[in-house]
């Protein structure tokens, strides 16, 4: 397996976009963050399959993950049996997918219990074109986009937030955006397609942005969410930032992108979470705890 301790010549130049369905499998409420409980229920699943890759990934500085939150249908009043959720889970590097899709096929008979309250796995989407937020992409292939921006407008679908100096900055200034992609980048993509340091001499053109709280293990964390237009003059930062735009949808940006923040959309074709059609049916067995 490789993450960014391990020697560059084996690094894997795919990314991949996998989403996971979930039906609830009682009645009640849901906490409304989830993103540790995730967090935890992924790893469980590389551990079914190999328990170093999950070791490491646990200890990795440098998450080759990113997990949204649980997203679906919340009833005001609780909701149902067979509700419809799902998150979604980014993955940097491409040798990952194996031991995830066995650590999948170990736990797909088993229940899944995220802050005390019981799902079912429905299914799983990983290979383009059966879900809209499944996919995958090549570094390489990235590095040629179809089309060059200079204005680009960037959707922050959850919570985002950066470190600045010795504290948080909430409001996604250009430098800390294109710096944070710009970063992993560096970190996953295989040496021949790392970039060198840029200045990143963009404004701010429009932006429509909310901030929100998510209440984590450490605490609550507060993030801008909405979008975000940059212009860039400079023909060549366009088209590094355009690279680095498209990475986003993979990557996340700023803090926390493997416990639900960051999540970030280009803002070409969709913007909006969308669920599939026809959905399999739940299926069901033992369970697997996962506390949040």
């Amino acid at each position: 397996m490789e993450l960014e301790m391990l020697p560059q010549q084996h690094k894997s130049s795919t990314l991949h976009s996998i989403v996971v369905e979930l039906a609830a499998a009682d009645v009640g409420d849901i906490p409304p963050t989830l993103s540790r409980a995730l967090h935890a229920l992924v790893l469980k699943w590389f551990a079914a399959a190999n328990p170093s890759v999950a070791e490491t990934i646990h200890a990795s500085q440098n998450s080759p993950l990113t997990i949204s939150g649980l997203l679906g249908n919340r009833r005001p009043n609780g909701v149902r049996v067979g509700d419809y959720f799902y998150f979604r889970i980014g993955l940097l590097d491409g040798s990952l997918v194996e031991p995830l899709m066995r650590g999948f096929e170990r736990s797909e008979t088993q229940s899944i219990i995220l802050g005390d309250f019981p799902f079912v796995l429905r299914n799983i989407y990983a290979l383009p074109g059966t879900h809209q937020l499944a996919g995958a992409a090549d570094y390489g292939l990235l590095l040629h986009p179809t089309q060059v921006l200079t204005d680009i407008e960037v959707h922050f679908l959850s919570p985002t937030s950066f470190k600045q100096s010795q504290g948080v900055q909430t409001f996604p200034l250009p430098e800390l955006v294109f710096n944070s992609l710009h970063r992993r980048w560096n970190i996953f993509a295989p040496e021949q397609y790392h970039f060198p340091n840029c200045e990143w001499n963009a404004l701010v053109t429009a932006y429509d942005l909310k901030t929100y709280a998510l209440k984590m293990e450490g605490g609550t964390e507060v993030g801008a969410q909405g979008w975000v237009r940059y212009r860039f003059s400079n023909p060549e930062m366009a088209r590094i930032a355009t690279i680095m735009a498209n990475f986003a949808f993979f990557a996340g940006v700023g803090r926390k992108t493997a416990m639900g923040m960051g999540q970030t959309q280009l803002a070409l074709g969709t913007t909006a979470l969308q669920k599939p059609t026809k959905p399999k049916q739940p299926k069901t067995s033992k369970q697997l705890s996962v506390r949040n």
